[in-house]
């Protein structure tokens, strides 16, 4: 990942996913705001000058190959959402997605193209053989995209993840090399 630049993604629905610019800062700034955002993400940026950071450690942590982030924006317009890989282990083949989208964009199956383009580049550019999607058991709306991107429930796991109500269990679904 280190050697080469990130691509831009195109979605069916002519979305697409880009790299995070520094003027997307206020789509960070607005989804730190939004309490559907913050009930399920860890994301705390409550000013542009922390959003532009952010983007600069998006860009850092693409080049260190520990994460691959995108915007989830029409084509030449501001960033909706957020789609991409962290905890991304290339000797080991693995990684995990994270995702959110802004509510003006919801509803509208985004989130599921996303997850199923950036499954496809993990799998077939770059190499990767298990993908994990985690979430609450209380988010009923990541188990519907999980399903819907073709990632198999393989559990439950027990208060594994501190949101700001307290342990929730998560699920967790994978995919595999060959499962698409």
């Amino acid at each position: 990942m280190a050697k080469m630049k990130q691509p831009v993604l195109g979605l069916p629905s002519g979305l697409e996913l880009r790299p995070w610019r520094l003027s997307d800062a206020g789509a960070l700034v607005a989804a730190g705001r939004d309490s559907g955002v913050r009930q399920w993400n860890r994301l705390l940026v409550a000013t542009p000058e922390e959003a532009r950071r952010r983007i600069e450690r998006m860009r850092e942590r693409w080049r260190a190959e520990l994460s691959a982030i995108w915007a989830i924006a029409h084509p030449d317009g501001e960033a909706l959402g957020l789609i991409g890989w962290g905890d991304i282990d290339l000797a080991g083949g693995s990684a995990e997605i994270v995702y959110w989208i802004l509510p003006s964009a919801r509803g509208g199956g985004a989130v599921v193209e996303a997850t199923k383009r950036v499954s496809e580049w993990a799998l077939n550019d770059l190499g990767l053989h298990r993908l994990r999607l985690c979430h609450s058991v209380a988010n009923p709306a990541s188990c519907r995209v999980a399903v819907k991107a073709g990632y198999a429930l393989e559990g439950t796991m027990r208060s594994a993840l501190l949101h700001a109500d307290g342990w929730h269990d998560e699920h967790l679904h994978a995919l595999v090399q060959g499962d698409i």
